[in-house]
């Protein structure tokens, strides 16, 4: 065969593909012990026959497509699975080359998952093994590369390498702005199209803000809502745009709303501990509601690690005989962490003790460490679909809340960050009865009796929605739990007037969460009109809506939404 000829490039072709593939095995063979890598291929070595018989069938079918494309036959042995929208480009299907590719790819992919599979490893090391498995498959998809996409060629011809140039002035944009551009970040700014409820901030610490926002209706409940969100990302996820806007709902439906503003950490605070978010954040925040709105007692609504947060304090109010919150809202919280979700493959005890070494006496988790995390958890959604629009068509993102949110992450001061990863992920410890001491007092969250309403996300990837429903058997006393359709944000952020997705209920609440889901009622729609009428049964009664915010004590001190969620993770 002479170079050049056809021969020569599909035997180029096979020869990468071969590459590839034995890359792949090496790159996991020295994966850390962390990702659960060298544990599984150790264990299938000694399992040679399984090795064997899985190798012979992968190999097998290597072969028919390279068989096929040398006959100028198109073999179908892999497609993607449904939504998968890396290959919806007609030239991965009409085009041999391409075609070729994108099957050998599958072919290659489906071959290192059924070696995890096959591995007998313990629930734990097997999670950490499909992760690397799972980081390797997706960056090396050949979507990912100029020279093996087939839209990223064709765009360079058209456009006379134009695109490549637009591409790269892109990737350097980014490289400056430390992340990957998911969003047009002109597109949004806090205060002007997002988070621009009314309110005021009535009250500040050096940790929080405490936003109060206007009533809209004439009467409202007598006891006020209270938000505490995560500290983790900024607040306004919950009070997006006006159309989606979780906050301007529950004004519109007859309360009185206070929303935490969680400082972004920088030295000034990078000594704060975990009972300090308490103290100086949940504490203080439903005190000053409640002194303002001259309420007995509040409703509480944690979100994610804010809904941790409020577990905890709850359990600290219940040692101290406090009853001066009256109920609960956790969404799409855990309190037993037993199935941590894919969050827990990043956690192990060396990789805590290093971060109690650096960060655990004071210090700073950067906010974009975090962001990389939960982004590289569905890699195929939050990352290589921007490398290959932005960098490889020049392409520029979309305008999405969601994503100009998810890109605007916060720092946590490290003792507090350290204590909470290996008090709740590592050891597990806030749902056993004594085993922590916050605030003085020993945690004991089944001393917690108040009713508690418990939502989770069916497709939640870091709250599992079974872990979420176990918080049921921890804490409570009258309970109600909602699973809602989606994932981790959308599935929150679910206005009615969308009228999209479901949601299930139902009673009796077994310990087994697929048996309570096997007998749930679907309803279509969202959520949020039926957290609005369990809510309404905890109001306490009603009263005239307050004429002016704060009150002689709690004076208004700026507009919301305030300095701090303007703060940047720098």
């Amino acid at each position: 065969m002479q170079s050049g000829s056809p021969d020569a490039v599909l035997a180029a072709i096979a020869q990468s593909s071969n590459e590839l593939t034995q890359g792949w095995m090496r790159l996991l063979a020295s994966a850390p012990a962390w990702a659960g890598a060298a544990p599984w291929l150790a264990d299938l070595q000694r399992s040679s026959a399984k090795l064997s018989a899985m190798q012979a069938a992968y190999f097998e079918k290597q072969s028919k497509l390279w068989s096929g494309l040398l006959a100028g036959q198109s073999a179908s042995l892999a497609d993607p699975a449904p939504g998968d929208r890396r290959f919806s480009a007609k030239q991965w299907r009409d085009n041999a080359y391409y075609d070729y590719l994108r099957q050998s790819y599958l072919l290659a992919s489906r071959y290192l998952e059924e070696l995890v599979e096959g591995a007998e490893l313990d629930a734990q090391a097997k999670e950490r093994a499909r992760f690397a498995v799972r980081q390797w498959i997706d960056a090396m998809c050949p979507a990912n590369f100029a020279a093996t996409n087939p839209e990223a060629m064709q765009q360079a011809l058209e456009s006379r390498g134009e695109s490549l140039t637009r591409g790269l002035a892109n990737l350097m944009g980014d490289v400056q702005k430390g992340r990957i551009s998911q969003t047009d970040d002109q597109a949004f700014e806090v205060g002007r199209n997002l988070a621009v409820t009314p309110g005021q901030v009535v009250y500040e610490n050096e940790l929080i803000q405490l936003i109060q926002y206007a009533p809209t209706t004439a009467q409202v409940a007598t006891r006020p809502l209270v938000i505490v969100p995560p500290c983790i990302n900024k607040y306004y996820v919950l009070d997006l745009q006006p159309e989606n806007s979780f906050v301007a709902h529950a004004v519109a439906s007859g309360n009185t709303v206070f929303m935490l503003s969680w400082r972004n950490a920088g030295p000034e605070i990078s000594h704060l501990t975990w009972d300090d978010y308490l103290e100086k954040g949940v504490f203080t925040a439903s005190r000053a509601a409640r002194e303002i709105c001259g309420s007995d007692r509040v409703n509480a609504l944690g979100f994610c690690v804010g809904g941790t947060l409020l577990g905890a304090a709850l359990a600290v109010l219940a040692a101290k005989g406090d009853d001066a919150v009256a109920s609960a809202t956790l969404l799409t919280t855990m309190l037993d962490f037993t199935e941590a979700g894919q969050l827990g493959v990043f956690v192990d005890e060396a990789s805590v003790r290093a971060r109690e070494a650096a960060i655990g006496e004071r210090g700073i988790l950067p906010g974009s460490d975090l962001a990389f995390v939960f982004s590289s958890l569905r890699a195929n959604d939050l990352v290589w679909p921007y490398v290959v629009n932005n960098y490889l068509l020049g392409g520029r993102p979309a305008a999405f809340d969601l994503l100009f949110w998810n890109s605007d992450s916060a720092n946590l001061p490290g003792p507090m960050y350290c204590y909470y990863v290996r008090n709740t992920y590592l050891e597990n410890r806030l749902k056993q009865p004594g085993a922590l001491v916050n605030c003085g007092v020993p945690v004991d969250l089944g001393k917690v009796k108040l009713p508690v309403f418990v939502l989770s996300t069916r497709e939640d990837h870091i709250v599992p929605w079974r872990s979420a429903y176990r918080t049921l058997s921890l804490l409570g006393e009258e309970k109600t739990f909602v699973l809602g359709a989606s994932g981790h944000i959308a599935g929150i952020v679910n206005p009615p007037a969308n009228k999209r997705r479901s949601y299930w209920v139902g009673e009796p609440y077994p310990d087994d969460p697929d048996a309570w889901l096997k007998d749930a009622r679907e309803v279509r729609g969202s959520w949020w009109p039926f957290w609005s009428e369990w809510l309404a049964r905890q109001a306490g009664g009603t009263r005239a809506a307050p004429s002016a915010p704060g009150s002689a004590r709690y004076r208004p001190i700026e507009p919301a939404p305030g300095r701090y969620v303007k703060q940047k993770a720098n």
